[in-house]
């Protein structure tokens, strides 16, 4: 393995500038988590759905708490591979760790995935569109901390944040679809984009990867499913960092969202009681604690005994999670990575699948869905007609930019970073004041 110095690779930012309060005793990756917590990005995302509907009730989760409790979980792994491997000096560090998860969904757009699904529609001939690929871009050129970097974080923390490490065009399916004669006809299934970042950020991407060997950048970025016809391909691999986050973001995504759907009645004691008793492997549960299933799942059901049950799951769950070394790469940022062990992971699908057939399938949610999607395209297809007027002025200006130098894709990005900025409440205002008479009123821009 290569040695890396940390200082003057992993930690140095793409203005290349120090810090201005050179008295300021935090490290890079605790002020890479100061910022991310202060921006306008992260805040928004208490508007935005996690998995229901933001209006539904008013104690489940957003993106906001699910990132808070990413951060919380990813730190805990943390903790425990250190302790398992304490002379291991390629573990991210505790702020740096929670920077990465806290930063992972901020690019997310408003109405959860059926909103991704509209604008990679409507961008289709344009860049496309991915959750994870407006993540890079907001935090390294689109939020307001510098004129040409966005938040300026440190090589490392984008490194994490880049969990696909392939561009929209190399992994999107080779043929679209026949467009819908409406938006009211389009299928989701049709327009799932591909998990990636955006051909025009390529710059960016280099810029993180530029002080690995060329053959650690190639196979990086090399891909375990190539497109086809009517599939998107799949990237093959993720940093050390990025694994980390991933199965902190796993294991909220799969226990703490399933908590919500037992709040709201949409899961019951039965389902559960089913559900675990069959996915559970025995001899697992036995060595992280978990004795009797049935207990577990009655635990779950009542809520007295279910933030127990849900910590003890959490508990099992990262207890199951090993630093592995894969021995394909030179730099051991990449080199390194974190699996959840196969029991574990069985049971942790089992878990989502449940969630997927009681919640997402549910025909209340998929109505949801359905309406975020007609919404968001609606709302682009308008501010398309006229983004002189219709714009907000800061976005206004960017888009008669690229305009007027003939960059029609650049130009169209700009009103798909508007939207996707938006929190649900917002887009939904938007489109009244856009749709519905006697809807809105003027206000001064924010």
């Amino acid at each position: 393995m290569n040695d890396f110095d940390p200082q003057n690779d992993w930690t140095e930012r793409r203005s290349g500038g120090a810090p201005d309060r050179p008295e300021d005793p935090r490290s890079p990756y605790e002020r890479d988590r100061s910022r991310l917590m202060h921006t306008g990005g992260f805040r928004r995302l208490q508007g935005k759905t996690q998995v229901l509907g933001i209006e539904e009730s008013d104690f489940h989760r957003t993106r906001l708490t699910h990132s808070m409790e990413v951060a919380q979980i990813a730190r805990g792994l943390v903790h425990i591979l250190k302790q398992r491997s304490p002379d291991n000096q390629y573990l991210p560090s505790y702020p740096l760790i929670e920077a990465t998860a806290l930063g992972h969904d901020i690019g997310h757009p408003p109405h959860g995935h059926s909103g991704e699904i509209a604008l990679n529609y409507v961008m289709r001939g344009h860049g496309g569109f991915e959750g994870n690929a407006q993540t890079l871009r907001l935090l390294a050129r689109q939020e307001l901390y510098s004129d040409d970097y966005g938040l300026d974080l440190t090589r490392r923390t984008l490194l994490g944040v880049l969990k696909y490490p392939a561009s929209y065009s190399r992994v999107r399916q080779q043929k679209w679809p026949d467009s819908p004669s409406s938006p009211s006809e389009l299928k989701r299934d049709n327009w799932t984009p591909p998990k990636c970042y955006f051909d025009e950020d390529q710059e960016i991407v280099d810029w993180i990867l530029d002080p690995l060997p060329i053959e650690d950048r190639e196979e990086f970025q090399s891909l375990s499913e190539t497109p086809s016809n009517d599939g998107n391909g799949e990237t093959r691999h993720k940093s050390l960092d990025a694994s980390i986050m991933d199965v902190a973001d796993d294991v909220a995504y799969g226990v703490h969202d399933l908590e919500d759907a037992i709040k709201l009645d949409l899961i019951e004691e039965q389902d559960l009681r089913e559900e675990i008793e069959e996915a559970i492997d025995p001899g697992w549960a036995e060595t992280v604690g978990i004795s009797d299933p049935e207990t577990l799942a009655e635990n779950l059901a009542h809520t007295s005994s279910r933030k127990r049950a849900v910590g003890k799951l959490v508990h099992a769950f990262l207890q199951s999670t090993r630093l592995e070394k894969r021995d394909t790469f030179d730099s051991p940022l990449l080199d390194l990575t974190v699996r959840m062990e196969e029991p574990a992971r069985d049971f942790l699908d089992a878990l989502d699948n449940l969630k997927f057939e009681k919640v997402v399938m549910h025909a209340t949610t998929q109505q949801m869905e359905y309406r975020g999607r007609l919404l968001i395209i609606r709302l682009f297809e308008a501010l398309a007609s006229d983004p002189g007027r219709l714009l907000k002025s800061w976005y206004r200006e960017k888009y008669a930019q690229h305009e007027e130098a003939g960059d029609e894709q650049a130009a169209r990005r700009v009103i798909c970073d508007y939207i996707a900025g938006m929190t649900d409440e917002y887009a939904t205002k938007v489109y009244e004041r856009l749709y519905v008479p006697h809807n809105g009123r003027v206000t001064a821009e924010r």
